[in-house]
């Protein structure tokens, strides 16, 4: 299968160079030994961390009324239509319990995976919520009832967090991280006790992340001349990063509980570099120096997935033994054995996840060569 010669270049290269960012921020040689910003905040504020999952759930927003805008036009957007949303989303979040449950076996610790300890919730979990329900919301309103709607969710959380909490945003206290221990129980990310990033409640204001993701969709495939696209990306990119900012006084930006202020701020950033990259790319005809981008971008699931298993097989699987009997992951024993006698620790974790991506990036390319996109 080949790639349509009108395919949006720019989007391509923003999806490959986010989900790159993930797959970089994801493996690191080691957790004790990382730059700041390649960590996510600790709570309140952000980080170029924090930037990378609201940038894919808006990315897949876009994608929306471009696979979908001619099928609605059409009058096409009946049960069939409304069926195979339900088999993606279903198949996104299956992937999702499946990276949770693999290798299946944990080699370390000599025992099954648990279901009864498997995380419910999870990225692509999140990314099939939004997908559906944008989706949906898509093929009910017009441009100016999406806005709405991706308003009244992140006022509807705000209200939430401040009623439901009495207006604790802690890490313990939060109405967001009540309703995971009540509903996901010990089903929640491991990371903490109390909350999950990718929890219930905080999945309403990453839709609208989403929201405006479709918007800016619908304005690519306008009939509006490319110079005032990329000039409406960056107004209406600005006007949300600073409604986000000042929202954050109040409400403080935040992604371990996705706040209003957060979901706003970051889909702003993210309409200003999209803007960028349409005027660079697309525009411009500045095609260089995008073609690892692309590669990363045209099979970002798989690249995603392909990845997550990798990681959990190298944290799971034995490579050595310590002098105490102790049996040491085939990750720990890769990093100390060739990483980290060539830098500082820093450097070292941080030539660890380079050389984790590069691979990805020679074994990507091999599936672009043969044109073959794999997707659900």
């Amino acid at each position: 299968m080949s790639l349509p010669a009108n395919r949006l270049i720019s989007l391509d290269v923003f999806r490959g160079a986010t989900i790159g960012a993930m797959v970089l921020v994801n493996n690191p040689g080691t957790w004790s030994a990382i730059y700041p910003p390649l960590e996510h905040a600790a709570w309140h504020g952000w980080t170029f961390t924090d930037t990378i999952f609201p940038f894919f759930i808006f990315i897949m927003g876009i994608a929306i009324p471009i696979a979908l805008e001619r099928r609605r036009v059409a009058g096409q957007a009946g049960f069939d239509l409304y069926l195979q949303l339900a088999r993606r989303t279903a198949a996104l979040f299956g992937l999702g319990l499946f990276l949770a449950l693999f290798p299946f076996y944990n080699w370390m610790k000599g025992d099954w995976i648990q279901l009864g300890d498997m995380r419910i919730m999870g990225v692509l979990q999140r990314l099939a919520l939004c997908f559906f329900f944008a989706s949906v919301l898509f093929l009910w309103l017009r441009p100016r009832g999406l806005l709405i709607a991706a308003f009244a969710l992140l006022f509807g959380y705000w209200g939430l967090m401040m009623w439901g909490g009495q207006g604790d945003l802690s890490p313990e206290g939060n109405f967001s991280g009540l309703i995971d221990r009540l509903v996901l129980g010990p089903h929640m990310w491991k990371g903490s006790p109390y909350y999950d990033p990718e929890g219930l409640l905080s999945t309403l204001p990453s839709i609208a992340t989403c929201l405006f993701g479709v918007l800016t969709g619908q304005l690519i495939q306008s009939p509006k001349s490319n110079d005032a696209k990329v000039a409406e990306m960056l107004v209406w990119g600005f006007v949300l990063l600073t409604l986000g900012w000042m929202w954050g006084g109040v409400f403080p930006i935040n992604k371990g509980i996705w706040t209003s202020s957060y979901a706003l701020f970051m889909s702003g950033m993210a309409m200003c570099v999209l803007g960028v990259c349409y005027w660079l790319i697309d525009i411009k005809g500045s095609n260089w120096w995008t073609k690892p981008f692309v590669i990363f971008g045209v099979n970002a699931l798989a690249l995603f997935v392909g990845s997550g298993m990798l990681g959990r097989v190298l944290n799971m699987v034995p490579g050595s033994t310590g002098p105490d009997g102790k049996l040491i992951s085939l990750k720990v024993t890769i990093y100390e054995g060739v990483f980290a006698p060539l830098a500082s620790p820093m450097n070292a974790s941080l030539l660890f996840a380079i050389c984790f991506i590069g691979l990805w990036l020679f074994l990507m390319w091999l599936l672009y060569r043969k044109n073959i996109f794999i997707k659900v």
